[in-house]
């Protein structure tokens, strides 16, 4: 069983307009609080980050923010959080972001959410960490992206090991329960080049 102390979540700058979203969100957060995991994520006051950072610390929880300077306006960063980081790229803020969390998980959002969890796929396809990653398929936000991956089988672009790495679940408890249960497969790895 995976030990999750912190997660780092993926999630849109824009709040949406999807209350099952809105919901699923302070869900996470409060139940992230309750058990006592950190949130790690990009470091933002609005949308769907504000939302979780929010609502994780409103609940007595750990939150640490990670954003770029100079990326972004101020405003925008997250200055009530138990701790916010300055970067000095979005490369830079990955990076930490990676380091600091035990999991990943992906929140509806839009092309930076879908770019963070690809990374951390790829990261994990070649062998670059065992950390579990899954996707919040909150009212079946991601149905399209998975049923690529199956595809992505099918036609044989994607090796099924590698598909069985992504993770998703409907609902807050069931990504943590499938997180925390998920065993990494054990494909041969493209780092390890004797193999290639």
């Amino acid at each position: 069983m995976n030990d999750l102390r912190s997660i780092a979540v993926f999630c849109a700058s824009s709040p949406g307009n999807n209350d099952h979203i809105t919901a699923a969100t302070i869900e996470l957060g409060q139940l992230m609080a309750t058990e006592g995991i950190e949130l790690i994520y990009g470091g933002g006051a609005v949308g769907l980050m504000g939302l979780v950072a929010d609502t994780v610390m409103d609940a007595g929880g750990i939150v640490t923010g990670v954003i770029p300077t100079g990326l972004f306006p101020k405003e925008v960063g997250h200055t009530g959080v138990t701790e916010l980081i300055e970067v000095d790229t979005m490369h830079t803020r990955k990076r930490v972001m990676y380091e600091r969390a035990d999991a990943f998980i992906a929140l509806p959002g839009g092309f930076g959410t879908l770019e963070e969890f690809a990374e951390v796929a790829t990261w994990g396809q070649i062998g670059l960490h065992n950390k579990p990653f899954g996707l919040l398929n909150i009212d079946g936000f991601w149905d399209h992206l998975v049923a690529w991956f199956d595809r992505c089988v099918t036609d044989e672009v994607l090796k099924s090991k590698n598909r069985e790495l992504v993770v998703s679940a409907p609902t807050p408890p069931k990504m943590l329960e499938a997180l925390r249960n998920h065993i990494p497969t054990s494909e041969t790895k493209w780092t390890e080049l004797d193999q290639l």
